[in-house]
């Protein structure tokens, strides 16, 4: 559905910024509602930018007064209490509120595959999906008691070319780079589905103002269900490398020794997941993720490589692998 008025709250993230671009492209007309303080990924010509901080009331009253929105989606919800003041924000002025989520708020570890949108909620693990959890509960409730126009939509592990899919991020890619081992957690064949922000913006952008997707939710990922080992491989290809060494370690004890990557890694990618998208194709009937994950390497490396600013490697992350390679490799 084209020509309607939207607010992306957010706008310049991984998943927003390609959803904003793509919402421009079919003819909506796109505001961005941020803290104006990103540079990695600038606003397309054709999109109004509101600066504000979403979390000041006052500030984002002040900019949003006397306007209204056919479709709101926040991208940076991310507690009850966000998506509480989106709903005393917006209510009653708009068609439609998009909430992004997480398909990581599926039941962790998932009891039957593949995962459809019916699948329990459910990660005692991670609170970030937690807390996911708990404003979907919030909106489901505004829909069913006040009419609170709500859309659900789960993305799964999307990323574009600035971002590397990886613990430890470009640090293991150098890594593999310079011939060094680097650790996948458990045996590395738990399967995984990568999103291409593209993809991801061509489903959601598909769902604005469409009144079968109201009260529903969806996820949108990617097609193809990869070996985590595989997911490395394809990296270490485009990177220069076609025989990595990979050593691996239980996600237990990568969660033990490194604990700021447990959460993340026991709560959600440690888990095989293959995910049913009939749900968004029966709304969105030309969705298809595009982007195989071996072009997607390809594009992240030549991004780094394009500026040697961006090839910045996290110490940190570095003596991450190193502790564990001590320890277990």
């Amino acid at each position: 559905m084209s020509g309607l008025s939207v607010l992306f709250v957010g706008g310049t993230g991984i998943i927003s910024a390609e959803c904003a671009r793509r919402a421009v492209a079919v003819g909506h007309e796109v505001t961005v509602l941020n803290r104006g303080h990103s540079q990695l990924r600038p606003v397309p010509e054709g999109i109004e930018v509101l600066v504000a901080d979403i979390r000041d009331p006052d500030g984002t009253s002040a900019v949003l007064a006397g306007r209204d929105f056919d479709v709101v989606c926040d991208f940076v919800a991310f507690t009850p209490e966000h998506v509480t003041a989106d709903i005393e924000r917006f209510g009653g002025r708009l068609r439609q509120y998009v909430f992004v989520s997480s398909a990581s708020a599926y039941q962790k570890p998932v009891g039957r595959l593949p995962i459809v949108e019916s699948t329990p909620l459910r990660n005692p693990y991670w609170q970030y999906s937690r807390d996911k959890i708990a404003c979907e509960d919030l909106l489901v409730g505004a829909y069913r008691d006040d009419g609170f126009p709500a859309t659900i939509v789960r993305p799964s592990h999307t990323y574009d070319r600035t971002s590397v899919p990886l613990t430890g991020g470009w640090a293991t890619v150098e890594r593999m780079r310079r011939g060094l081992p680097v650790v996948v957690h458990g045996d590395g064949t738990s399967r995984w589905h990568l999103t291409h922000s593209a993809d991801f913006a061509h489903g959601l952008v598909g769902l604005l103002g469409h009144p079968q997707a109201i009260g529903e939710a969806f996820h949108i990922t990617g097609e193809e269900a990869l070996t985590w080992d595989q997911i490395y491989r394809e990296l270490a290809v485009a990177a220069g490398n076609p025989d990595p060494e990979l050593v691996h370690v239980a996600s237990d004890a990568i969660a033990r020794t490194v604990p700021e990557w447990g959460p993340g890694l026991v709560g959600d990618k440690a888990h095989t997941v293959i995910f049913d998208n009939t749900k968004i194709r029966s709304v969105v009937p030309d969705y298809v993720a595009r982007v195989a994950f071996s072009a997607g390497a390809r594009e992240i490396v030549a991004w780094h490589d394009a500026d040697p600013s961006r090839r910045a490697v996290d110490p940190r992350a570095d003596e991450a692998t190193e502790a564990l390679l001590r320890r277990f490799g």
